[in-house]
């Protein structure tokens, strides 16, 4: 067991995120990743591959339609280019129902997003910026963008808090 599972899961139960198991009573096998993981999902899905959970490498994240997004955002300059692929790709991809995603990040950054930002709009979750692959020191690997200039009202500062870079933990709710 790792000390980064461990560091999430204490973190997730401190804010009451924790599962004890699963919670859907049929699941829904997803291949084994074979590369690095870049993503983990928990909760309440149907499709894992780690237990109860879904451990996703670049590969399998691969499988998701792309789409492109330029926007601007409240800590770079101008408007940027952004690749990757729909949050709700990937939840409808895992069978997720819940009210809420709490997304974490490797600096232990963790927020509660509402379903609905994924469903009322199109939301990526970018693993590449101005035709760069994101890194960890460039807030990647993967970084969840809102088309706030799409969308008068994500350019608000409660949409801005969701703009998680970093992102390696879902938990839906």
């Amino acid at each position: 067991m790792s000390v980064r599972y461990l560091l999430t899961t204490t973190a997730l139960a401190a804010a009451g995120l924790a599962t004890s198991g699963p919670l859907q009573s049929q699941t829904t096998e997803l291949p084994e990743p074979r590369g690095a993981v870049q993503l983990i999902v928990a909760g309440q899905i149907d499709a894992t591959n780690q237990g109860d959970e879904a451990h996703l490498d670049s590969t399998l994240l691969e499988t998701l339609p792309r789409h492109e997004l330029e926007t601007s955002t409240s800590v770079t300059d101008g408007v940027n280019h952004f690749e990757g692929f729909l949050m709700r790709d990937l939840l409808e991809r895992l069978d997720a129902e819940g009210d809420t995603v709490a997304a974490l990040a490797l600096n232990d950054y963790l927020i509660e997003i509402p379903m609905e930002d994924f469903h009322d709009y199109d939301v990526l979750v970018a693993d590449t910026m101005d035709g760069e692959t994101l890194s960890p020191r460039d807030k990647g690997p993967l970084w969840i963008v809102y088309p706030r200039d799409d969308h008068p009202e994500l350019q608000d500062i409660r949409y801005d808090y969701r703009w998680v870079w970093q992102l390696y933990h879902l938990e839906i709710q």
